[in-house]
């Protein structure tokens, strides 16, 4: 599912090169479970970077379902994007005059699904995120959490291989996260798709059957959760 070889990210800056990844190798199959962590500037958001066909490596190779993500053209990121990926952000980035069903709704419609085929599915997520009683609200009327939810749902929609989270929780107080932290356990035993957590959540951590400890560019360590199911 996702294969990265000997991949190095050099940026040139005005004292010289940073290489914010560093040679990193991983092999991962798919459905599977992946949290990250370590301190700002080790290299966590440069992965998710490449990882979501944003950025190229300096060197190295980089495939994901089959698309060589380290030489793709801008036609096949975004295709890759569009078919492949799916991004919860720390932010939520729902749309505040779209209701909760419009909004998971709009990237089937970018996509030119009919509306059956996307009504279906849009009721399939809100289902699965626990958010279909809130489907005609809008963002404003809702807490955090349930904001969250709604965005995972939204990411799902078009059935990615690839789901990736980026600080999911980092905007949530305790209650909230540990709702959205049910979501992604969830999407995870269900294996909807492969998912990578980038996380400074220790709790968060903890979740996932394999967690990636990330310093300087380099996967520093490898650990299995004795906590995650």
């Amino acid at each position: 599912m996702i294969s990265l070889q000997n991949v190095t990210r050099i940026y040139s800056s005005g004292t010289g090169e940073v290489r914010a990844l560093d040679g990193v190798s991983l092999e991962l199959e798919s459905g599977s479970f992946v949290t990250v962590t370590g301190p700002s500037g080790c290299g966590k958001s440069t992965l998710l970077n490449l990882l979501g066909g944003l950025d190229h490596p300096t060197s190295g190779e980089l495939r994901v379902a089959g698309v060589c993500l380290h030489n793709a053209g801008e036609a096949e990121l975004t295709n890759y994007r569009r078919n492949t990926l799916g991004i919860v952000f720390q932010f939520f980035n729902l749309l505040p005059a779209m209701t909760l069903r419009e909004n998971v709704e709009l990237p089937l419609l970018l996509r030119g699904e009919s509306s059956s085929i996307a009504a279906r599915r849009v009721s399939e997520m809100l289902d699965l995120v626990g958010m279909s009683h809130r489907a005609s609200h809008f963002p404003h009327q809702l807490s955090g959490g349930e904001m969250q939810r709604t965005a995972t749902a939204r990411a799902l929609v078009g059935r990615p291989a690839l789901l990736l989270a980026d600080e999911p929780t980092g905007n949530l107080d305790s209650a909230n996260a540990s709702m959205v932290c049910e979501t992604f356990t969830r999407i995870a035993s269900q294996k909807i798709a492969t998912l990578i957590i980038v996380t400074h959540s220790e709790f968060v951590a903890s979740l996932a059957p394999l967690r990636l400890n990330m310093l300087d560019g380099k996967i520093l360590s490898q650990s299995h959760s004795a906590s995650a199911s």
